[in-house]
């Protein structure tokens, strides 16, 4: 386990010089990679979420594939399609004579960029790869490779030609966060340094898949004492009785807050969970659930009125 810790806080660090001034926003990024769950990233234009998305794949090791969505793009883009095979014989069997060409999914890392910009129904078609880890395509299963991770990005609804994203969607992700603009230091050394782009380019891959399977896996195993349950307990039962809010959250969102704490837990070195590491993850966990009749981040509201004790 040492030697995982290493690699892992040796990744982190790399992300780092490739994502300057947001080191919270990176361990994030990790914690919802070893927690098995997806990542979607809501921010304007320009703010580095490519670069973080093909960073992180490199560091990682694992292949990756960038999809643009835009609304004319359909489900079989992203899934694939079954196609007659010209060359096949006719004496074979007729199942043989169709063969499946893979979709943009079949990677590791998926980027699926403006998620919004696509249609409904193209969105809806990433639900059974996200939650299942594999495609249904005309009655047949096809598995995603694995470790299997999509990093979703998101433009503001203000923006012009995007589609709200169902409940259903949001819920498919782990977490949400928002990089925003970079501290005036960070941005100073962007503009006299090499491009983002061509650093993310560079970074040399840490882990094999099977080691970071096997960090995966081990995310379970970080111990949580009955009084920080009891503390994940009151926080869900606040977001379902809270008087600004209409659905709070539901059993799978209390898993993810419990499962990112976990991971949290582990990027500091520790094989227990703390409530600073509840406290640390639960905006990114819950506020894209759990949508507040006021408009406030209910963490924020969480966070004051909920006692650890």
């Amino acid at each position: 386990m040492q030697d995982l810790a290493i690699k892992l806080s040796k990744a982190v660090n790399q992300m780092n010089q490739v994502i300057l001034g947001k080191p919270d926003q990176v361990k994030l990024c990790f914690a919802c990679l070893i927690a098995k769950g997806h990542l979607l990233i809501e921010d304007l234009p320009g703010m580095g979420k490519t670069t973080l998305s093909h960073g992180l794949a490199n560091v990682l090791g694992l292949s990756y594939n960038r999809i643009q969505f835009t609304n004319d793009l359909l489900p079989s883009d992203l899934l694939g399609v079954t196609i007659l095979n010209q060359d096949a014989k006719a004496s074979v069997e007729p199942g043989a004579l169709f063969e499946f060409h893979k979709g943009a999914i079949f990677s590791q890392v998926v980027l699926t960029d403006e998620i919004n910009r696509a249609s409904p129904k193209t969105q809806s078609a990433l639900l059974e790869a996200m939650e299942e880890h594999q495609v249904s395509i005309e009655g047949k299963t096809y598995d995603l490779p694995e470790p299997f991770f999509v990093i979703a990005t998101q433009n503001p609804f203000s923006q012009s030609g995007t589609y709200p994203l169902p409940e259903s969607q949001l819920d498919r992700f782990l977490m949400r966060i928002t990089l925003g603009y970079p501290p005036p230091e960070a941005e100073r050394e962007l503009l006299k340094g090499i491009s983002r782009r061509d650093l993310a380019n560079q970074v040399s891959a840490v882990f094999t898949d099977q080691e970071l399977i096997e960090l995966q896996s081990r995310v379970k195993a970080i111990k949580v004492s009955d009084a920080l349950l009891d503390y994940v307990q009151k926080l869900v039962a606040f977001s379902r009785t809270c008087e600004t809010v209409d659905v709070g959250l539901s059993p799978r969102g209390s898993l993810s807050l419990l499962r990112s704490a976990q991971a949290w837990a582990m990027l500091q070195e520790r094989d227990y969970v703390i409530p600073e590491d509840i406290q640390a993850v639960l905006a990114s966990v819950v506020d894209h659930r759990v949508i507040s009749q006021d408009g406030q981040p209910i963490s924020r509201r969480m966070l004051a009125e909920v006692s650890v004790i």
